[in-house]
């Protein structure tokens, strides 16, 4: 695919030849990022030394990663790591990638868990599903006295994340819990947070290779109409807030309505929504009425 004894700025260009061929949307983007990772050059180094030859034996190893690429595993996939909330975190098999979206979550509780510790001097924050525990960490670190337990009913999830919270210095205040959902969970926190999965089962296959071939299904099907995770935390986490807490959730782009309804059967008023990127209701806050 890309020519023996090539230099660096040729492999760029190859390399984006080979992803657009293929249909590779963001192809030049997504050749950038893997041509860096598996020659170890970043962009700066391209440009003050262009003419650098690339060894055979690394450019095999960028055949196999377009290939991949090619074959609808993310880039972020094949690195093993992405960019979260200005922190980074690592991936593995049991994990969903941290997705831009998921910011507007973490955008959405931050105010509520700064107000807790003004107050308080320190606050609990369990996160459901914690997955890479991106959510969680980033919360920890713009939140200096924030405590936070990720739960996940994945072990290999909990080892990442763990690992996640030691990457980003945050593991003295970062504890883990393999539980189904509030099975294993004991005490009251400050807040509940949770991006559940929520895509409906008969959606999955429809899903882009990226998220169908290769995100953990547990991590995305919601049931059958993608609001059973809502219906389970609406329903226990009365038990495990402490008075005035509050519930933090992510939805899909159409879910609001729904979800709304489900937390409010439960007796929880919907205080506050944040909108993603794309401006589509992505984030809601309720608290106890």
């Amino acid at each position: 695919m890309v020519e023996g004894g090539s230099r660096l700025a040729d492999v760029h260009i190859q390399a984006r030849s080979v992803l657009i061929k293929a249909g590779i949307e963001n192809a030049e983007l997504d050749a950038r990022l893997l041509v860096e990772w598996i020659t170890g050059f970043d962009r700066l180094e391209t440009i003050r030394n262009p003419h650098n030859e690339v060894a055979v034996d690394v450019l095999a190893r960028l055949d196999v990663v377009l290939n991949r690429r090619i074959n609808g595993e993310s880039v972020h996939r094949i690195i093993g790591r992405r960019a979260f909330f200005g922190l980074e975190f690592s991936l593995s098999a049991d994990t969903l990638e941290p997705r831009p979206d998921t910011e507007a979550l973490v955008e959405l509780a931050l105010p509520f868990l700064q107000q807790r510790v003004a107050e308080n001097g320190v606050a609990d924050l369990i996160d459901l599903g914690t997955g890479t525990g991106a959510i969680a960490i980033a919360l920890l670190g713009q939140v200096p006295h924030l405590r936070a337990i990720g739960v996940d009913i994945a072990p290999g999830a909990l080892v990442t994340a763990r690992d996640n919270a030691h990457l980003n210095g945050v593991s003295n205040r970062f504890a883990v819990l393999h539980s189904n959902w509030f099975a294993e969970v004991t005490g009251g926190f400050d807040m509940i947070i949770s991006n559940p999965p929520y895509i409906r089962s008969k959606d999955i296959v429809d899903l882009q290779p990226e998220v169908a071939m290769h995100d953990p299904v547990l991590a995305l099907d919601g049931g059958a109409d993608g609001l059973k995770p809502y219906r389970i935390i609406a329903e226990q986490a009365d038990r495990h807030l402490r008075v005035n807490g509050a519930i933090a959730v992510e939805i899909g782009y159409d879910q609001r309505m729904d979800v709304e309804a489900i937390f409010a059967r439960s007796g929880f008023a919907l205080k506050g929504l944040q909108t993603d990127i794309a401006g589509h209701e992505r984030a809601m806050l309720f608290m106890k009425l």
